[in-house]
């Protein structure tokens, strides 16, 4: 028992510290993203917070898994070089006893995980994409600067205007593309205004005196349209993308289901948890060193696995979804292949340590 809670405190260490610092960086870097939609005029102050703590949540089943398996790392990189590990051997205390609490903690994290990838992941991306919605429809072109490229809907809409009078509430020498319905439309137009629309008070864009582009990605065809007023939504109606659709449903509406999209997605929410144990057994055997080496020794090594399996799943998960891999396995391949490492180094023999010559 004193065994168990000492390594379990060698892990719970650096990983408090480990996670702050991830958590910190990821939401700053996040943070400065939607800043900049903020300044511009885009998103509202307290918007860029709640996205900013819905994007931390949501990175948290990548966080922790991390977190784990790099705190086993450092753990049992400073045993290894204190010679504490071979002591234990001396001692009569084989690897199974020392994985023990290390496997306690893997449960629990993989649990933990469990619940944000099956639960809160789902409902966070729904937040997500309902605030980036509302964001869009509240878009005021008076709020533009002249001079600067817009992007709406994700990429979907891009605005340019060449001078923003907020006195008239009109821009001049307006740029507008669209990719909407398979076809792109690019418009200029000599001056441009704003309203809501009655229905559903999403914004209209009404254009002035301009020309209208459109191309047809099947045909590749260009149609001209010279207009004197034209209005325009700025809020598509095609819906939420089928990736993000699928992201923001919940477990319990992807379980039954034959499509191959769904099928990738709940599979991956299905092997978050398992993949945490198995980072965090994978993290002993990997930082196996000489005393003469330090406790982080192993840990670019350690990163380096981590990026390829990390990765390889990323471009499974897409396989899957595509049909270039079977749902069966599918995704879960790739932690057959993760628990075969797992083996195969633990399999392995200790490192022999030679005595001193006197």
């Amino acid at each position: 028992m004193i065994l168990d809670r000492y390594i379990m405190r060698e892990i719970s260490i650096p990983a408090v510290a480990i996670c702050t610092a991830l958590m910190g960086i990821f939401g700053c870097y996040m943070g400065v993203r939607y800043l900049e939609d903020s300044v511009q005029g885009q998103l509202p102050g307290s918007t860029v917070i709640l996205l900013t703590l819905l994007r931390i949540a949501i990175a948290l089943e990548v966080l922790l898994p991390t977190t784990l398996y790099l705190s086993v790392m450092i753990a049992f990189g400073r045993l290894y070089r204190d010679s504490e590990m071979t002591g234990l051997s001396a001692c009569g205390i084989r690897m199974a006893r020392v994985l023990r609490p290390v496997v306690f903690v893997a449960i629990t994290a993989g649990l933990l995980v469990a619940c944000f990838s099956l639960y809160i992941r789902p409902w966070a991306w729904n937040q997500f994409f309902t605030l980036k919605a509302r964001a869009v429809a509240n878009f005021d072109m008076t709020r533009m600067k002249g001079g600067n490229f817009y992007e709406i809907e994700d990429g979907k809409t891009v605005i340019f205007a060449d001078t923003v009078d907020n006195r008239t509430d009109q821009a001049q020498r307006v740029f507008m593309q669209t990719n909407r319905h398979g076809k792109m439309q690019i418009i200029y137009a000599q001056e441009a205004n704003q309203y809501p629309q009655e229905a559903t008070e999403d914004p209209v864009v009404v254009l002035h005196n301009g020309r209208m582009y459109e191309f047809s990605g099947v045909e590749k065809e260009c149609e001209i349209l010279q207009f004197g007023t034209l209005e325009m939504p700025l809020v598509s109606k095609d819906g939420m993308p089928q990736e993000q659709r699928i992201k923001a449903v919940s477990t319990g509406q992807l379980m039954p289901s034959r499509d191959r999209e769904e099928i990738a997605e709940i599979q991956w929410r299905l092997t978050a948890p398992f993949s945490t144990i198995l980072l965090a057994l994978l993290g002993v055997p990997l930082s196996r060193s000489s005393p003469r080496q330090g406790k982080y020794a192993k840990v670019p090594l350690g990163i380096l696995v981590f990026a390829v399996y990390y990765n390889l799943s990323a471009i499974t998960k897409k396989w899957v979804a595509q049909g270039v891999v079977g749902t069966i396995p599918g995704i879960w391949w790739t932690q057959l292949l993760l628990a075969g490492l797992l083996v195969v180094l633990l399999w392995q023999p200790p490192l022999p340590f030679r005595r001193r010559s006197r």
